[in-house]
């Protein structure tokens, strides 16, 4: 947002107090999630055991697209939800905002979880690094999305 005379107008995104710490809490709270999904991957990955048996082996063509099925839809659901935040992120106390005001939603959220694994394949160290050097402790994913991960004040 602009002012007339040609300054750019704060927000409440220029308050450093909201970036405080978050580097190392997005990194908790991917590793509290992760462990999260892993742990939703046993019931889902014994139905799928199950379906292939009672389908002579075809079911067990879905153990290749679990993990990335169950991790987007608990990224769709926690992220996209209400809470723009994960459960990891909500332990460690932060959330997901878009720099525009307006709520994420899961689409977003997908979008971002698939650069940020887009982004850690081809770029692995230079997510994290990207941090030190980009305003408000954003990832290039966060970059590219308008985001950023604040620190929750609720």
């Amino acid at each position: 947002m602009t002012i007339a005379d040609g300054q750019v107008a704060s927000t409440r995104f220029d308050d450093d107090r909201l970036y405080d710490g978050v580097r190392t809490k997005r990194v908790v709270a991917f590793l509290i999630d992760y462990l999260l999904v892993g742990l939703m991957m046993i019931p889902f990955g014994i139905a799928v055991l199950l379906l292939g048996l009672l389908t002579f082996g075809l079911g067990w063509m879905l153990f290749a697209v679990l993990f990335p099925a169950v991790a987007l839809t608990y990224v769709w659901t926690t992220l996209g939800g209400p809470n723009q935040a994960t459960v990891g992120m909500r332990v460690m106390g932060v959330r997901l905002e878009r720099l525009d005001g307006r709520p994420v939603d899961g689409m977003l959220a997908l979008i971002h979880t698939v650069l940020f694994w887009a982004g850690n394949t081809v770029l692995s160290p230079l997510i994290l690094l990207a941090t030190l050097i980009l305003d408000r402790k954003r990832t290039l994913h966060d970059l590219l999305l308008g985001t950023v991960v604040v620190r929750d004040g609720r």
